[in-house]
């Protein structure tokens, strides 16, 4: 664009109406600048809740420390659910997973365990590698609620991804609830797109109830299930 075009779109800002039916916002802010993660680090705008260290950003359902083991640069379920210390609304959520590479057990007694969103909503994680079970209780459902699109499992020891974007169901001006959203990517393959979360807790969630923040929750199903890479970035 030369130095007259610019002035002319300067002179109809703030709004531009074009004859092909779209707009120009000139008077629009500028959006923040984010550095994106190289080499599986998080981007410069992430809340790094487990970086292969220690859990200090972690804590027991009672509110004491996280007791799980750090082996290796992951963390190691043993010993109750945990939970983040801070607590969230609308969230990008990166984690990674292993179900243990010995095969015990089939259906929900492999690699079982469960990432909770504000400790109510949750997307399953479980060994489902050439395991049966049913729909909505394999790995990347929305537990109880909707099963995946399709089963992107990675054979059992061998890390895998999820990438979530959770939008909080929200009470409205007459009491009933506004939806909120769960888009699920498992290892890079979308599972679950834009499904409403209507604010009713997974069976079995730690709490109830529609809220504006909740902490993310890590379920200890009695699985030696991994975890390593966990980092969140607020949407609102």
């Amino acid at each position: 664009m030369n130095s007259f075009a610019r002035s002319v779109l300067r002179q109809l800002a703030p709004v531009l109406t074009v004859a092909a039916g779209w707009t120009v916002c000139a008077a629009e802010p500028e959006p923040p600048i984010v550095t994106p993660g190289t080499n599986g680090s998080p981007p410069s705008d992430a809340i790094v809740l487990f970086d292969g260290k220690d859990l200090s950003a972690w804590r027991t359902v009672e509110g004491g420390p996280a007791k799980w083991k750090v082996e290796d640069g992951a963390m190691v379920m043993n010993g109750g659910n945990i939970m983040t210390r801070e607590e969230f609304g609308d969230i990008q959520l990166h984690i990674e997973w292993a179900a243990p590479t010995k095969i015990e057990g089939q259906g929900q007694g492999r690699g079982n365990s469960g990432v909770y969103f504000q400790g109510r909503y949750e997307i399953q994680v479980l060994d489902s590698y050439q395991n049966k079970t049913y729909p909505n209780g394999q790995a990347g459902a929305f537990y109880g609620h909707n099963a995946p699109l399709v089963n992107a499992s990675r054979k059992p020891g061998e890390w895998q991804t999820y990438d979530i974007i959770f939008r909080a169901p929200k009470p409205g001006p007459d009491g009933k609830v506004i939806p909120g959203s769960l888009t699920v990517f498992h290892n890079g393959v979308l599972i679950q797109d834009h499904i409403p979360v209507k604010g009713d807790a997974t069976a079995a969630a730690q709490f109830s109830g529609v809220v504006p923040k909740g902490p993310l929750l890590l379920q200890d199903h009695s699985n030696p299930v991994r975890y390593r890479n966990v980092w969140v970035r607020k949407l609102n």
